[in-house]
This record gives C-alpha cells, sequence and structure tokens, in this order.
C-alpha cells in the first residue's frame, strides 16, 4: 500500500499523518505541520529516505488504542457525536485500558461540576459507554447514583387518553393520528416524527423503527383501526414523512391547546417575546407526549396481559429492568387475591 495522508484528528492531533508502506517499509508518523502542502512535501521526503535506504529499521509496533482512536471509530460508524469533544478533550490521547471506573468518576464531577444526576448520566456517562462498548471494551460502567432521575410510570386513563386525542383531531386531524400512533405503539416522540412511509407495511400493519434511543431497530406492530387511518392519508408516491411536524413550539401549542380544552380551561396568551405566559394549574398540566409511551406500556399491562419480558419482546426495551417499571403498576395475579383475604366479622 502506497504511502498516503491521514487528515488531523479532532482531540488527537492538529497535523497530518504519514501512513501506509513503501518498498516494504511500514510507515506511521506524523508530518509536523497542519497545512497539507507541507505534509505532502514531507511525504516524498520519506519515500526518497526509504528508497536511499535510510528507512532500514523495522516497523515500530502499533500503539495501544486510544479513546481518540475509539471515537474515531464510532463516529465512522453514524453513531451521534453529541457530547463528545468534551471526552476528547478530557481522554483524546488515554489508552483505553486507562479509563478505569476511578478515572471516569473524576473526569465526570470535573466536566460537569454543578448538573444533576441525571443531566451527568446523560451527557457524561451514557455516550462515553457508548463509545467504549464499540470499540468493543466489555467493562460494565457504574452510574451515579440518582442517574436514572425520577421513575415517572404515571399513565392517562381511557377517558383522558380519547378525549385529548378527540380534541387534537378537532386541530389538526394529523396530530389525533401522531398521538394514535404514540399510544398504540409506544414509540417515543422523536421516533415517530422521524417514521416514513417507505418504513411502513400497511399489508402487514407493521412499522419499521430504525432508529431507536437504544440503537437497535425494532418493528411496531399496527392495530387495524391504525392502519386504516394511515392508509387513508398515504400519498400514492408512497413515500416521505409521515408527519410533517417539527418538534418545536408549535407542535406543543397545538398539544397544549388540545389538553387545556379537555379541562376546559382557555388557552394563555402570548407574551411580549412571543412565548406563552404561565400556564394555568390544571388537571392534566403533567401529560406529555411521553406519557402516551408510558400508557402503552400500563394498558399492555392492564388489558394486553403482557409481562415484563412481554415489554422487552417487543423491542420498547433493550433492559428488563427498565420495563420491570410497570410490574408493579397492574399486579394482575395479586389483584385476585383481594376477594380472598377474610372479610369484617359481623356485628
Amino acid at each position: 500500500m502506497a504511502l498516503r495522508l491521514r487528515p488531523p484528528r479532532l482531540g488527537r492531533t492538529p497535523n497530518w499523518e504519514i501512513r501506509g508502506t513503501h518498498r516494504g517499509i511500514a510507515v506511521e508518523r506524523s508530518a509536523g505541520s497542519p497545512d497539507r502542502r507541507i505534509a505532502e512535501r514531507r511525504l516524498r521526503e520519506v519515500e526518497r529516505e526509504i528508497e536511499a535506504g535510510e528507512w532500514s529499521t523495522p516497523p515500530a509496533p502499533r500503539h495501544e488504542p486510544t479513546f481518540a482512536d475509539a471515537v474515531e471509530g464510532y463516529v465512522r460508524a453514524g453513531r451521534r457525536r453529541k457530547y463528545l469533544l468534551k471526552l476528547l478533550d478530557r481522554f483524546g490521547d488515554t489508552p483505553l485500558s486507562g479509563i478505569t471506573q476511578a478515572e471516569i468518576d473524576r473526569a465526570a464531577v470535573e466536566l460537569y461540576p454543578a448538573v444533576q444526576p441525571q443531566t451527568r448520566n446523560t451527557c457524561f456517562y451514557t455516550p462515553l459507554s457508548a463509545v467504549l462498548r464499540h470499540a468493543g471494551v466489555d467493562r460494565p460502567i457504574r452510574r451515579p447514583k440518582g442517574a436514572k432521575g425520577r421513575v415517572v410510570t404515571r399513565f392517562l386513563t381511557q377517558p383522558d387518553a380519547f378525549a385529548i386525542i378527540r380534541e387534537a383531531d378537532q386541530i389538526d386531524a394529523r396530530l389525533g393520528l401522531l398521538l394514535r400512533l404514540l399510544l398504540y405503539t409506544g414509540m417515543r416522540i422523536n421516533e415517530a416524527l422521524r417514521l416514513r412511509w417507505e418504513d411502513i407495511d400497511l399489508a402487514g400493519g407493521t412499522a419499521y423503527v430504525g432508529l431507536t434511543k437504544t440503537g437497535e431497530a425494532r418493528t411496531a406492530k399496527l392495530r387495524a383501526d391504525l392502519v386504516a387511518q394511515l392508509r387513508a392519508i398515504r400519498p400514492e408516491t408512497g413515500a416521505g414523512r409521515v408527519f410533517q411536524f417539527a418538534y418545536g413550539g408549535r407542535l406543543k401549542d397545538q398539544f397544549l391547546r388540545a389538553k387545556l380544552a379537555v379541562c376546559d380551561v382557555p388557552m394563555p396568551p402570548r407574551g411580549k417575546t412571543g412565548q406563552r405566559r404561565p400556564r394555568p394549574d390544571y388537571r392534566l398540566a403533567w401529560v406529555n407526549f411521553h406519557t402516551f409511551r408510558h400508557t402503552w406500556a400500563t394498558w399492555m399491562r392492564m388489558y394486553g396481559g403482557a409481562d415484563v419480558q412481554g415489554l422487552v419482546a417487543t423491542g420498547n426495551w433493550s433492559d428488563p429492568r427498565s420495563a420491570a417499571r410497570y410490574a408493579h403498576v397492574v399486579p394482575r395475579d395479586e389483584w385476585c387475591r383481594v376477594d380472598d383475604l377474610p372479610g369484617e366479622p359481623e356485628g
């Protein structure tokens, strides 16, 4: 393989690097300059030195992979770059074997000193763990206490869920359909908004979710009534995004309007900056798009008879511990025992 130049690597080196083999001599060294023209001149000099016999030493052994190497492979694989810059600044040249739990915990506090544990987990521990796993480092990383934040399992009752959806239909039929999709598939809002017609098999009644929070693709089952509503709006081309909403102020405003209508509360006016004034304290203020995911899981337990392993099998969770939060929401088997308890004696 002829000699070639490798561009500067973020967090590793600002200079071009010379790599490859020339006349049987392997080369892996810095060109000593961030300027490509200078680096090309140095590459030609290395070729002449090899041809003149000045490179008679055997090639140096490959260095132990560093965190920067792991990040490079992670990014090349198309993974998310978010939060990686601070990690590169902190661990760039550190060999993977040198990234110990103690060093991880110390760096987490240094980089994110004044944040909640769940924020530190999101910005530091999760991307660090993802990079190490992708590099083949099979070592569990302990998360900080409170990393999961407050575990929420609150769900919508049938009257409230369907009332919100009906009001959403009045505002925008596509919004109502979006909420139905969340309710009957357990999709996250960003998964639903990324959904394309090419991912939906109306004949088979399935939707393919290729990009999920866990990084693993899954297939969602679509109810027959949901298939019928999707078929009614499917374009002739059968291509493009299913929902044209952007996850921003307009979508959230419409969702807020639907919830307020259910509670018979007027929509708050906008202030001078264009933002809504503080929302009134109304009964459904706690409901957000993710609540429909919690409701799907709870209804699967209540009405579908799914257990923890059943929820994991749907692909919505990869970790049974995440799905186990719903094991105690609806203890189906235990409820049947309540009637067997001794009653209060008469008189």
